[in-house]
């Protein structure tokens, strides 16, 4: 049997950590296996600080999207600005987080930070790819041509409820869309009709397009229309990197919703719909949102109205009640005012009067003044007139026409005028003349 060891047995010796640590990195850093090598990973936690790119590298699987293998990684300052400009140019991408990527690396221990791959270089035509490359040239394509934003430029309609939706019938998405969508807790009410369509495979382009098709001949239906499927692998998405579907969306006449992928996996859809979601249940969470921020901003509105409307019926009444504490102020005033200027009138009305009086006199004065003058005027110019007429008469006085040598007939007392006419042989006349007259009788008249 074995002895037990005892207290007063030898202990084993110990090293410090530090030359612990000293031993991997000397294990490490001069391993050539682990210097220079390409590996493929995805980044993760990707962030900047004072130049330098801290990241994670991450190995998931495929099937679960679990991680199996992770390691903490940089890109000193010195290497970044030159690997970040030539990944951008090369993908069209920024360097960020949930990128698969293919870089060069150097595992590095240090006693004190630990392991750490340092990253040299990295190929970005391993992140382009195949899929990549096409993607882009479809973009550009798009681009080039002028449509690629027209779906987003659309704007969406303050609360859409009428909602098309492009799903494979009985896939999970599609259910978790519409169970999230109808049990919103806010109550509010949508109208779906769903535009069956293959979500994968070769059948993916044709279908949707042909489900777009019948949406447009009923557009007047809908307010927007959103295409979802659920999870997968990202080989799954490669259908909907097509020049065709991504054309037809991005010209399409209401805004289109997507959400055919994970948060980390884009297609050409991602950039030309007016919106990108992560998940069916994200795409239904935003439309709730837009109906419950609709009745958020009425209730607002309502309860800005109410507080407008308070405020200035508070504000009302103070004013009446100011007005009505100034109105026996006012009319006393007023009064006084009155008062004081009836006053002043009592007093100036005599003042008016004789002022008044004086002038008037001395208007009747002027005018009896006239007047008399008048009369005279009047007086002499008839005394002259009648005097013309008493010359007149005098100068036409029968008399003074018989004081010339004339003589005047009259029989039966009118005057003869027209011997012819008024005489007959045998008529007696009496003649006139200036001193004394004669009775006659015609013998004879001529005419």
């Amino acid at each position: 049997m074995m002895e037990q060891p005892t207290l007063f047995d030898q202990q084993p010796q110990g090293i410090p950590l530090s030359k612990f640590n000293a031993r991997i990195t000397d294990a490490v850093n001069m391993q050539p296996e682990l210097q220079r090598q390409w590996v493929i990973a995805e980044t993760s936690d990707v962030r900047v600080s004072r130049g330098h790119c801290y990241m994670e590298l991450v190995e998931r699987n495929p099937d679960t999207d679990a991680t199996v293998a992770k390691i903490g990684a940089v890109i000193w300052a010195s290497n970044f600005a030159r690997l970040s400009a030539m990944f951008f140019q090369a993908t069209g991408s920024r360097f960020a987080t949930g990128i698969k990527v293919m870089v060069n690396v150097s595992a590095n221990f240090h006693e004190q930070y630990g392991i750490k791959a340092i990253v040299h270089d990295i190929n970005p035509e391993f992140t382009l790819g195949d899929m990549a490359r096409q993607r882009k040239e479809i973009i550009d394509r798009l681009t080039r041509e002028g449509i690629i934003d027209n779906n987003k430029q659309l704007g969406f309609p303050t609360v859409p409820q009428r909602v098309a939706v492009i799903s494979a019938e009985g896939a999970a998405g599609y259910g978790d869309f519409i169970n999230q969508l109808h049990g919103n807790a806010q109550g509010l009410v949508f109208y779906t009709c769903l535009f069956t369509a293959a979500m994968q495979g070769t059948n993916t382009v044709p279908t949707v397009l042909s489900a777009l098709e019948c949406i447009r001949e009923h557009i007047n239906l809908f307010d927007v229309v959103v295409i979802i499927r659920g999870g997968g692998s990202t080989t799954d998405l490669n259908a909907f990197d097509n020049y065709q579907l991504a054309a037809t969306i991005a010209q399409f006449p209401i805004p289109v919703i997507v959400g055919i992928g994970h948060e980390r996996d884009i297609t050409v859809l991602d950039y030309v719909a007016a919106m990108r979601v992560k998940t069916p249940t994200a795409a239904a969470q935003w439309l709730i949102e837009q109906g419950t921020n609709a009745l958020a901003h009425l209730d607002e509105l309502t309860n800005t109205v109410v507080s407008t409307a308070r405020e200035s019926m508070s504000r009302e009444r103070e004013h009446l009640a100011y007005f009505q504490s100034l109105i026996p102020a006012i009319v006393q005033r007023l009064l006084d005012t009155s008062r004081l200027r009836l006053d002043q009138y009592t007093k100036t009305i005599p003042l008016i009067l004789t002022a008044r009086l004086a002038a008037e006199r001395s208007c009747l004065d002027t005018v009896v003044q006239r007047m008399v003058t008048m009369r005279e005027q009047t007086m002499l110019r008839e005394q002259m007139h009648l005097q013309a007429l008493d010359d007149k008469v005098t100068l036409l006085s029968p008399r003074n026409i018989l004081n010339r040598g004339y003589a005047l007939v009259k029989t039966g007392g009118t005057y003869i005028t027209d011997a012819d006419a008024q005489l007959q042989p045998g008529a007696m006349v009496t003649i006139h003349f200036k001193h004394g007259l004669a009775h006659a009788t015609i013998t004879d008249t001529k005419q």
